[in-house]
């Protein structure tokens, strides 16, 4: 079954550019602040040592030692992190052709400063970098802001939605939840093509409202139901389909194991839970379009890009089956998992 209802060309470099937006701003911090590539060239460092020599949180030295293996800068063996020729050759003070200089022309732009600390204490920083906003959790419960997000969010789905509806036989199945669904516009788009089922969608307030008249004009208000709620409290019961759409990005391992703890407590027997996302390769060497997503996550949110290993294990560990990985468009794939 092939789905037609794309665009003709492919917006994937155009997504990237927004997405990888704090890439660079990493790379001059590590370059300028923490001179990373002379003092891995000098340590035997693992990723244990590597987090207490620099004094960096753990998730963000996750983050940032993927992007510099995707970008080519370090190399692991073992377990313990080398420079590459690359990065010795450009990248340390000791060099003849250091660009450390150069880079370090960049920080004293303050959005360096934030990431400097985003790296150093592992909290998240006010979206978009300004002084006088809040993290993107408390901003999301203020309703000009949701509504801003939820617009954005929507216009992204409308690319990537299909994409699920077409990778997917959802024919067998009567019923999905969006969990954490913004404009509820995934449910929408795979409802428009399987009209065997029903839905929801889960939101908490303000953006259920939104949702609300987001699915209206979509003409599926009923066939798909809002349902305001936590979902790290629960999930509505009876429904085949969890779908978590750039959900689990926004939160840490524990958070993401309550979420699929959650997910695993209330699905219908027999059913799939479905994580879309921009997904890290197992080995952590990239894609790098990905790595450069993770980095803006880590910097706005408790979260990052997680690989499909880290995700299968939680959700092994809480008691789904047969889980497998299945490529979508664009860098996004969905992980599913079953409820026997």
């Amino acid at each position: 079954m092939c789905i037609r209802d794309r665009p003709e060309t492919n917006p994937s470099d155009l997504i990237r550019l927004r997405d990888g937006i704090y890439a660079t701003d990493l790379l001059v911090t590590a370059i300028g602040h923490l001179d990373f590539f002379t003092e891995i060239s000098k340590y035997q460092l693992d990723f244990n040592k590597l987090c207490y020599h620099f004094k960096i949180d753990e998730r963000c030295a996750d983050v940032m030692l993927t992007y510099f293996v995707s970008l080519g800068l370090i190399s692991i063996d073992k377990g313990i992190c080398y420079v590459t020729t690359k990065a010795s050759e450009f990248l340390l003070t000791t060099s003849n052709w250091s660009l450390k200089p150069y880079f370090s022309t960049q920080l004293e732009r303050p959005i360096i400063e934030k990431m400097l600390n985003a790296l150093k204490t592992g909290e998240p920083q006010s979206w978009g970098g300004k002084k006088d906003e809040q993290d993107w959790t408390k901003a999301m419960e203020k309703t000009e802001f949701a509504s801003m997000f939820t617009a954005g969010m929507d216009s992204r789905g409308a690319y990537f939605a299909p994409g699920i509806a077409n990778k997917f036989d959802f024919r067998k199945y009567k019923s999905i939840i969006d969990i954490g669904g913004a404009s509820g516009i995934y449910a929408a788009s795979i409802i428009e093509h399987f009209s065997n089922l029903t839905g929801g969608v889960l939101e908490k307030s303000p953006v259920d409202k939104i949702a609300e008249i987001s699915i209206a004009q979509k003409g599926k208000q009923n066939s798909i139901k809002i349902y305001e709620g936590d979902m790290f409290q629960s999930i509505p019961r009876g429904f085949d389909i969890h779908l978590f759409s750039h959900v689990m990005h926004d939160w840490n391992i524990e958070q993401n194991t309550i979420l699929i703890s959650n997910s695993f407590d209330s699905l219908n027997t027999g059913g799939v839970i479905m994580i879309h996302d921009a997904h890290i390769n197992p080995d952590k060497t990239g894609p790098l379009s990905v790595a450069e997503y993770s980095i803006l996550l880590m910097f706005s949110t408790y979260g990052k890009c997680y690989s499909v290993s880290e995700l299968g294990e939680i959700m092994e560990s809480v008691g789904f089956v047969d889980i497998k990985e299945i490529k979508t468009i664009g860098n996004r794939s969905i992980i599913i998992g079953q409820k026997k």
